[in-house]
C-alpha cells in the first residue's frame, strides 16, 4: 500500500506539471484545458490528436519505462505544434516542462495542419517510431520480466564460465518492483566510470537517488531453494543506497533459512550432513602445484579452457596457485610432465581471514604492494570476532522469519547489520547494554528470511563468508538460460595468464542454467520467439492496420 500510495503522489505531481505546462495547449486544440491535468486522460488525448497508438498510455507512468514514454509523448505533443527541429526536440527532451511552458504560454503558437506536415517528416517520424518502439520493448522486458547479466569473475566456475551472458528471470521469486523509478534504461547504477580516482562514489549514477519508492515485492512463483543458483544484490555495496541498485551477484544457495551451516576443511555441512552435490555444480578446490620447469599454461588452456592461476618462480623451479579446479583437472594436471606436487590449498584451523586496505599511493611510489592498518571489512571474515577463514567456518544458523535471536556482545558483530541496514532499526550499544529503537533489548525478532550464499569456485569466491546473510528483500530473480558464452571477454586481474584470445562457446549458447542437471535443456525456442516478437512486431501491426484500412 505503501508503494501504491507513495507512487500515486509522484504521478499527480507529473500531471500537475503538465497540466501548469501545457493547458492552453488543450484549449486550442479544442479540449477542456482542465483535462491537461488528468493523469494518463492527458496523455490519451494526446496519442490521440497526434493518431498514434492509444494503448502507448498504459505505459505512460510505468518506473523506468515512464522515463522514455513521457519524453516521446513530449515530442508528439510539440510536433503538433510545429516544433520539429533538432534544437526544439532537444529543448523538450532536456528541458521538458520548463519548454513545453515556453510554447504553452507563447501567443505566437498554433497548431498546424495535417496538409502541412511534410512527406519527408513523415517518413523520418516512421522511422525513429520503429526505433522507439525497440526502446521501450526492450525496457518493459528488461525491468519488468527478464534482465540480461554478465558473469565477469570465477566465482561459479565450471558452473557458469567467465564470460557467460545470462538471462534473468526476474518473476520466478516475486518481481521486486523499481524503487528508483527515474532512471536510465539497461544502466544498472552509473552511467559510466570516470576512473580518475578509482572512487565509485564518484561516478555518475543513472538514476534519481532523491525520487524513490518503498520495496514491494509481488507474489513469488517459487520460493529460493537449498542449492538454487540465484541473482542478488550484493549486500558489501556502500555506494549505492537504493537495494535494486547494488551491484548484482551470482551466486549458490547454499543454506535457506533455519539451516545450520558449517565448513570443515574446506567440506560444507548442512544441518551436521555433506552438502548435496548438484548434476550441474562442479565444486572445485584451489591447489598449489609445484613444478620443476615453467608449465605451458596457453597449452593447457587448449584443451581445458581457462583457468585463473597465479604463477611464481622458486630457487626449485616454479610453483603456481591454481584458485579453482575440479578433482578431474587436478589429476590431469598431476600427470603433466616436470610437476613434482599438487596439494590442495587449506587455511588451517582457528586462523581468521583479515584483509587490510591498500595503500595506493605507497604502493605506487615503491612499486610494491603496501596495506594499510586499516580493516578491509568486505574482504574480512564475517563476523569479524570469530576465528573462522574460508576453508573452518561455523557452525552457524541463518536466520528464519519469526526467529528470536540473542543479543548481546558477543552476537551484535552477527547481527548488527541484520537489525540496522536490513530491518531499518536504530540499534545502538552504549556500554553493556544494547538498544533497538531506543528500547534495551537482549532479544530481537527476525522479520524476513535470510540466505547463505557461496560460490562453487570455492576458494575464488567473494561471498556470504565475507559479506554475511543475504536479505530475502535483494533477491533479484533466477539465471534462466545463457544466451552467449564468449571466453576472453573479462580480464581476470588474479591470473598471471589470460584466455587465449575471444572465442564463442557455441556449446553454452541457450542452455539452462539452474536446473540443476547436468544435462542442460536448450531455450533456442525461447530465442527465436523474442526475436520475431522483437524485431517483427512493428511489422505485423503496419500489416494489420493496412488490412483495416483496405476493409
Amino acid at each position: 500500500m505503501e508503494y501504491l500510495l507513495t507512487y500515486s503522489l509522484y504521478i499527480l505531481i507529473l500531471s500537475a506539471l503538465l497540466g501548469i505546462s501545457t493547458w492552453k495547449l488543450f484549449k486550442k486544440m479544442g479540449y477542456n484545458p482542465l483535462f491537461a491535468f488528468v493523469p494518463f486522460y492527458n496523455y490519451f488525448i494526446i496519442l490521440k490528436e497526434t493518431k498514434r497508438p492509444k494503448w502507448w498510455v498504459v505505459l505512460t507512468y510505468f518506473p523506468i519505462v515512464g522515463t522514455v514514454m513521457l519524453s516521446v509523448f513530449h515530442l508528439f505533443l510539440m510536433e503538433r505544434f510545429g516544433k520539429t527541429s533538432f534544437g526544439q526536440k532537444f529543448l523538450t527532451i532536456a528541458l521538458p516542462f520548463v519548454y513545453l511552458a515556453v510554447v504553452n504560454y507563447s501567443s505566437s503558437t498554433e497548431l498546424v495542419d495535417e496538409e502541412d506536415i511534410d512527406e519527408e517528416e513523415i517518413k523520418k517520424d516512421s522511422f525513429w517510431s520503429s526505433i522507439t518502439y525497440a526502446i521501450v520493448f526492450a525496457t518493459v522486458i528488461h525491468t519488468f520480466s527478464f534482465q540480461p547479466f554478465g558473469i565477469p569473475t570465477g566465482s561459479m566456475e565450471r558452473t557458469l564460465l567467465v564470460g557467460d551472458f545470462l538471462f534473468v528471470n526476474k518473476l520466478k521469486y516475486g518481481l521486486r518492483l523499481p524503487m528508483r523509478p527515474l532512471a536510465v534504461p539497461f544502466l544498472q547504477s552509473t552511467l559510466f566510470d570516470r576512473a580518475k580516482d578509482g572512487n565509485p562514489k564518484n561516478d555518475p549514477k543513472s538514476y534519481v537517488e532523491s525520487i524513490k519508492l518503498p520495496y514491494l515485492r509481488l507474489p513469488a512463483f517459487s520460493n529460493v531453494e537449498r542449492n538454487d543458483i540465484v541473482v542478488f544484490n550484493y549486500p558489501g555495496d556502500s555506494v549505492h543506497a537504493a537495494i535494486d541498485r547494488k551491484d548484482p551477484y551470482v551466486k549458490r544457495a547454499v543454506a535457506v533459512a533455519g539451516d545450520l551451516l558449517e565448513i570443515k576443511a574446506g567440506e560444507l555441512f548442512i544441518n551436521g550432513k555433506p552438502e548435496q552435490k548438484m548434476g550441474d555444480a562442479e565444486i572445485q578446490q584451489a591447489y598449489n602445484v609445484n613444478a620443476k620447469t615453467q608449465l605451458d599454461i596457453p597449452h593447457l588452456y587448449q584443451n581445458v579452457g581457462f583457468l585463473p592461476v597465479r604463477e611464481f618462480q622458486t630457487a626449485d623451479g616454479f610453483s603456481y596457485y591454481f584458485s579453482g579446479l575440479t578433482p578431474t583437472l587436478a589429476q590431469e594436471i598431476k600427470e603433466i610432465p616436470g610437476v613434482t606436487s599438487i596439494e590442495p590449498a587449506i587455511e588451517p584451523k582457528g586462523v581468521q581471514d583479515i584483509s587490510m586496505h591498500l595503500n595506493l599511493k605507497k604502493s605506487q611510489e615503491e612499486q610494491r604492494i603496501i596495506y594499510t592498518d586499516k580493516v578491509d571489512i568486505s574482504n574480512t571474515i564475517f563476523p569479524m570476532n570469530k576465528d573462522w577463514n574460508k576453508d573452518w567456518y561455523g557452525p552457524i544458523k541463518i536466520p528464519k522469519k519469526g526467529d528470536m535471536i540473542d543479543i548481546n556482545l558477543e552476537t551484535i558483530p552477527m547481527y548488527s547489520k541484520l537489525i540496522r541496514e536490513y530491518e531499518n532499526n536504530i540499534l545502538e550499544v552504549k556500554g553493556n547494554q544494547i538498544f533497538i529503537n531506543k528500547v534495551a533489548a537482549d532479544k530481537y525478532e527476525v522479520k524476513q528470511n535470510y540466505y547463505f550464499m557461496m560460490g562453487d569456485n570455492r576458494d575464488a569466491s567473494l561471498d556470504s563468508r565475507y559479506f554475511g546473510f543475504v536479505p530475502e528483500t535483494y533477491i533479484m530473480g533466477s539465471p534462466m538460460f545463457t544466451w552467449l558464452s564468449l571466453e576472453g571477454s573479462f580480464t581476470d586481474n588474479n591470473s598471471s595468464y589470460q584466455a587465449n584470445g575471444w572465442r564463442i562457446r557455441w556449446d553454452r549458447m541457450f542452455k539452462a542454467t539452474n536446473t540443476g542437471e547436468a544435462n542442460k535443456a536448450s531455450y533456442w525456442w525461447v530465442a527465436v520467439i523474442l526475436m520475431g516478437i522483437f524485431f517483427g512486431w512493428d511489422h505485423i501491426m503496419k500489416f494489420v492496420k493496412k488490412k483495416k484500412n483496405e476493409e
